[in-house]
């Protein structure tokens, strides 16, 4: 799915196919967020007013170049990872091992979501450092960067919540579930106090 243009990605999105569906949008805006924080950075180095923190800037950048390619990987790995819980709920009822199939199936289309959501996480953590040592001029680009990965992280925990409502391994679920919410809760209060700190520097 990389190799889409965004119009064909987004022509796809709105389409009746399984994928690219919740899970690719919030990988890709997990993508925008780091392509964000990569130009603040850029437009950081080479400033004399943050010498000082020039090489803090350079590893920045190209963290966030990395967050970015991992991101649009998760878009493949998303779908790779929805393929086989389709194929799973097509099986008959009356099959012996059905909700064994199915169990694994609904595990495995959990992965992916939650690898955003810690991608995104990362991200934020980018972003704070980003608020505190970026260019003034693009500190509203962090505050954007911020919300997007703030949307990733929500987004991609629905796709957990869905699998794990309907599993039949409740445990099991409960586990996948606690994962979700621990990160999710984390990246809210993060988020905020970022963007909180964005804030500030407009003033």
């Amino acid at each position: 799915m990389q190799d889409m243009t965004c119009s064909t990605f987004l022509q796809a999105l709105a389409s009746k196919a399984p994928t690219p569906g919740g899970g690719g949008a919030a990988a890709f805006t997990g993508a925008l967020g780091a392509a964000l924080g990569a130009m603040v950075a850029n437009l950081t180095l080479g400033k004399q007013k943050y010498a000082a923190v020039q090489d803090d800037i350079e590893r920045l950048e190209g963290q966030c170049r990395i967050l970015g390619t991992e991101m649009m990987d998760l878009i493949e790995a998303d779908a790779k990872g929805f393929q086989p819980l389709a194929d799973a709920y097509k099986i008959p009822r009356t099959r012996e091992n059905r909700d064994i199939l199915l169990q694994k199936a609904q595990e495995e289309a959990c992965q992916a979501p939650l690898a955003i959501m810690r991608k995104g996480l990362e991200g934020l953590a980018l972003q704070q450092e980003l608020a505190e040592k970026g260019t003034v001029m693009a500190v509203s680009d962090v505050g954007a960067g911020v919300q997007l990965f703030r949307s990733a992280i929500l987004a991609a925990s629905l796709n957990v919540y869905i699998n794990t409502r309907t599993m039949k391994d409740r445990q099991a679920a409960a586990r996948l579930k606690e994962m979700a919410e621990l990160i999710e809760k984390d990246s809210i209060v993060l988020a905020d106090h970022i963007y909180d700190t964005v804030r500030r520097r407009l003033q």
